[in-house]
């Protein structure tokens, strides 16, 4: 009897852990309208709750998803508060994805990307995170019957977790940043970015660019297509439902002089942290190929 107590015990708190443990994307609402419709809606929910749309595109070229890359005040202030890497903090996204023959409307969930990405001084801003969710959550029940669940990790992964998080024993971690390039001074890197974007960069869209007030910080967003892009990745790493499709799109952000991106193998593990090794080994190119693809702007 006391072993079985003791079982239902251990069990009952690996229930209540998990339950604490946050997941990288929230459930908004499901709608019987075409993504177009629904689309158009949260642009003016969201505006009216004062989040800055700052780019949207179709990623993957799926005529079943749209992305909405959306900023605040309360992330422009976060940031600035804390500066450095905290850079890549300064968006949020909202996936609109057609499933099932229903229009599925999910958003990255603030608290596991601000856990992720401000680390150890989360606490100093969880209040700027709170205000965004609370935004957030309004706009969507403006917008449709508002769900509000959790998903993309069946246990999910603790706030503490996820300050040092990486995959596996060996992968990268946050601050284990790629450098694309490096001018030694903020001003020649972003002409620089801006000269080749204007030029055109094979396979490189830009979606936004985000300049972050009274900081020598700016953040890109970059759609990635061609045989190593988001068509070749996406539906591979994508396979559960509701579809991951806030994932993208993949940021490059200039601090100072350097022009750097989050390694692929933590960007790509924070987004789907339940993916398999199996999985992952099919697209064990793809941290490469984003990259390169990216490097291109920076020549």
């Amino acid at each position: 009897m006391k072993t079985f107590s003791l079982i239902f015990l251990l069990a009952f708190a690996s229930q209540l852990i998990s339950a604490q443990n946050l997941k990288p994307y929230i459930l908004g609402i499901e709608s019987s309208d075409n993504i177009s419709v629904v689309k158009e809606k949260l642009e003016a929910e969201l505006q009216k709750n004062a989040l800055e749309i700052v780019g949207q595109y179709q990623p993957a070229a799926d005529e079943n998803r749209w992305i909405i890359v959306f900023s605040s005040s309360e992330l422009k202030e976060a940031v600035i508060e804390i500066g450095g890497l905290t850079g890549f903090a300064t968006t949020l996204r909202v996936g609109i994805t057609n499933e099932n023959g229903k229009t599925i409307v999910s958003y990255t969930n603030p608290a596991y990307w601000g856990n992720a990405y401000f680390r150890d001084d989360f606490e100093k801003v969880s209040s700027n995170y709170s205000a965004i969710t609370t935004k957030l959550k309004s706009a969507m029940e403006a917008s449709g019957s508002f769900i509000g669940t959790q998903f993309g990790s069946e246990k999910g992964v603790s706030s503490n977790d996820l300050h040092k998080y990486r995959y596996m024993f060996g992968m990268p971690r946050f601050d284990d940043t790629i450098e694309l390039s490096n001018f030694g001074n903020y001003e020649t890197a972003l002409a620089r970015i801006e000269s080749t974007i204007t030029k055109g960069v094979p396979n490189v869209n830009i979606i936004y660019k985000l300049d972050v007030p009274g900081k020598d910080l700016t953040l890109y967003g970059f759609a990635l297509s061609g045989n190593d892009g988001e068509e070749k990745f996406l539906p591979t790493i994508d396979i559960n439902n509701p579809k991951h499709t806030a994932f993208l799109p993949y940021e490059v952000l200039v601090k100072d002089g350097q022009v750097l991106m989050l390694h692929g193998r933590y960007r790509i593990a924070l987004a789907f942290p339940d993916l398999t090794m199996g999985t992952f080994s099919k697209i064990m190119s793809t941290p490469g190929n984003i990259e390169e693809l990216l490097k291109q702007i920076v020549k």
